[in-house]
């Protein structure tokens, strides 16, 4: 049981990345130093709204050949899929780490697999791996990436549903995950429901700083003066 609603979870997608680590700074300071991607990834596409759903975590290599049979590559790639599509709660959002030394030699994310993924439910994925084929991705389909590269290389899943870390950001199988062009946050179930009141109170005193300094006659003295305002709300 959770103590928030699909609405609640939705409504988060209203905010950016930042706008929500501000959020969960100040109902919890924990968060201002863990929680968050803290490495730049390319965004397949910056102009959408940011994504919000439950992760699917998996693990993949790509800068060598599977040292497992080709049938059970072929296996893990299909029992992979299934969690994907049934391994929790829905929208997802897949969090993959690349496990190779340099990560991004290979992509496993191209026009197939992020077609294969949107019809199973996910918003995206969130990795440190490479993506390409980027005109031809899925429609709507989110990816935030280490990199962009031309070839799948070895490309290959080892692993799912077990904890990862991906630019820094610890990711446990259902952790619920806030991603835009600026990176991804873990959310706290538990926090899901206070966000919205913590982030409006945020904007209310912001508002006032930024209605200040847009003022004729804008200087220090103002700003101090608003700064008190702010702290009195």
């Amino acid at each position: 049981m959770t103590d928030f609603s699909p609405e609640d979870l939705a409504r988060l997608a209203d905010w950016d990345t930042p706008t929500i680590c501000n959020g969960l700074e100040a109902l919890d300071p924990t968060y201002r130093l863990s929680g968050y991607t803290v490495k730049a990834f390319t965004c397949l596409r910056p102009e959408q709204k940011p994504m919000v759903g439950y992760a699917r975590t998996a693990t993949v290599r790509a800068s060598a050949k599977p040292a497992m049979p080709p049938e059970r590559v072929t296996a893990l790639r299909l029992d992979y899929y299934d969690y994907v599509d049934a391994g929790g709660p829905k929208p997802s959002v897949v969090v993959i780490q690349d496990l190779d030394s340099a990560p991004g030699c290979g992509s496993f994310w191209g026009e197939v697999n992020t077609t294969i993924h949107k019809g199973l439910g996910a918003q995206g994925v969130v990795t440190n791996g490479s993506i390409r084929d980027l005109a031809d991705s899925a429609e709507g389909f989110q990816a935030l990436a280490g990199q962009v590269g031309p070839s799948h290389a070895w490309a290959h899943i080892t692993g799912f549903g077990d904890p990862i870390e991906v630019h820094g950001m610890a990711v446990t199988d259902g952790d619920i995950i806030h991603a835009d062009v600026h990176g991804a946050a873990v959310i706290p179930a538990a926090l899901v429901s206070k966000l919205p009141a913590a982030i409006e109170a945020i904007a209310a005193r912001e508002a006032i700083l930024i209605g200040a300094a847009r003022q004729d006659g804008f200087d220090s003295a103002a700003l101090r003066a608003a700064f008190d305002t702010a702290a009195k709300l």
